[in-house]
């Protein structure tokens, strides 16, 4: 991947809305990429990390605070959007069935959605809901691309072991899917995240 400077786009995020249906939704309208993941796989450290903003998206040591779909403008037509986590939220069951279905709402019919994002812990990837969230975007012809965060918890050996792996699961989609290690603690993937976003967001030539 051609090393290119951090666009000072993503410094310019600024919280927009809350949606708990997707009628509360901006307009769809301009580009999105959303983020998903477990709850406790590190998707809003992951945001804070590629905008550069230690307190952008809510984090907790409690998996499961983010239970509404959160929308962060970076300017008049680009948005980050943070997803409902899934597996470990402390939530009567009707509320976690109430969050999936807006969730599915919003993935299957937001045409301004360009991409997906999935997180995955590094020590825990492709779990069901994984697995699940890939091949739905599959289904459906989004592109994703899988962030195996917390690589600082691992030796390089085992990061690289489990990347390899990942990326062996994802190849049946071919050009749609694509994997990288991330680290927030470290700050070691940001370059890789941003070039696929700018991509998806209009900001550059695909990323080959």
């Amino acid at each position: 991947m051609t090393e290119r400077p951090p666009n000072p786009l993503y410094r310019k995020a600024v919280f927009l809305t809350s949606a708990e249906r997707l009628a509360q939704a901006p307009g769809d309208e301009g580009w999105e990429v959303a983020f998903a993941g477990r709850s406790n796989a590190g998707k809003s450290s992951a945001i804070n990390t590629v905008t550069g903003q230690k307190a952008l998206a809510r984090t907790s040591k409690t998996p499961g605070r983010t239970q509404l779909i959160n929308f962060f403008s970076l300017d008049d037509e680009r948005r980050l959007v943070d997803l409902p986590g899934y597996g470990f939220a402390k939530a009567p069951e009707a509320v976690k069935r109430r969050w999936q279905r807006s969730m599915e709402e919003y993935l299957a019919s937001r045409r301004s959605l360009r991409g997906l994002v999935l997180v995955m812990d590094v020590r825990h990837p492709l779990t069901e809901f994984d697995r699940m969230m890939i091949d739905w975007c599959a289904h459906q012809s989004l592109p994703i691309h899988i962030l195996l965060t917390k690589a600082d918890k691992l030796k390089r050996g085992p990061a690289i072991a489990t990347l390899h792996q990942v990326r062996r699961s994802a190849s049946a989609f071919g050009e749609q899917a694509s994997v990288q290690l991330f680290s927030a603690l470290k700050r070691t993937g940001i370059e890789d995240l941003q070039a696929v976003l700018d991509a998806w967001l209009g900001l550059s030539e695909p990323v080959i």
